[in-house]
């Protein structure tokens, strides 16, 4: 049997079911989205609510049409949540799988200590970007403020455009991709050589997020490995 072509999948996948925040609040429709009776959902007139879509635990998609508060698609596991919008403090944070895409600009400490899965936003991010990332994926079309990646353990974070100061500060072993330009780097955050399957795992990443930006453009950085032991010799360098 030929595959459907992308129209075809979409006329026969299942209509969302609609819900307007105007008529039912949050925590209803979390409720729902933790045992979900459809497959996708759209959220209307968010209106900036925080927590909207936290703790999703099964495959359904969710689409928010509008701006989303804090913590939105928190602690994500196996959704797939776009916001067509800009989301405030901590997007995805602590996210397992599963995606999240933004498509406009995101508060600070977006994907904060996350696990696992893919988060795309297409705008900018505030401070602390990625923060104490322990696994997952970020992608930024635009820039990010200062602190990125601050205490970084493991994930990749790609930036394409330009960074704030401090960038990885006491990262450990998260690979973070830039295309701008970096004010400062942090304590014991490197560049480092773009390698071939460096390249190949960016060029991947910005395949995912939808950008077609030359993997060419971007420099690498990581940890120096100079401050996984603490000593006080190294006092200074905090």
């Amino acid at each position: 049997m030929a595959a459907l072509s992308r129209s075809e999948a979409e006329e026969r996948a299942p209509s969302p079911v609609t819900v307007d925040l105007r008529e039912s609040g949050v925590r209803a429709l979390n409720a729902e989205l933790h045992a979900p009776t459809a497959a996708a959902y759209e959220v209307l007139n968010p209106l900036g609510a925080h927590s909207i879509g936290a703790g999703i635990a099964h495959e359904i998609d969710v689409h928010v049409r509008g701006n989303a508060g804090y913590f939105c698609a928190g602690m994500n596991q196996r959704g797939r949540v776009v916001v067509d919008g800009s989301a405030g403090n901590g997007v995805a944070e602590n996210m397992m799988s599963g995606s999240v895409r933004v498509r406009g600009d995101a508060s600070q400490a977006a994907g904060a200590t996350g696990r696992g899965g893919l988060l795309v936003i297409e705008g900018r991010a505030s401070m602390r970007c990625g923060i104490s990332m322990k696994g997952i994926d970020i992608v930024v079309g635009g820039d990010i403020g200062a602190m990125g990646a601050f205490m970084a353990q493991a994930g990749r974070l790609v930036v394409c455009g330009d960074v704030g100061d401090g960038l990885g500060d006491s990262i450990y072993e998260a690979r973070i991709y830039v295309r701008g330009t970096v004010g400062t780097l942090g304590a014991d955050c490197v560049e480092k050589e773009m390698r071939d399957e460096h390249r190949a795992e960016l060029a991947e990443l910005l395949a995912a997020a939808g950008l077609d930006h030359s993997v060419d453009e971007f420099r690498r950085y990581g940890s120096g490995r100079t401050l996984y032991h603490f000593t006080s010799e190294h006092s200074a360098s905090y």
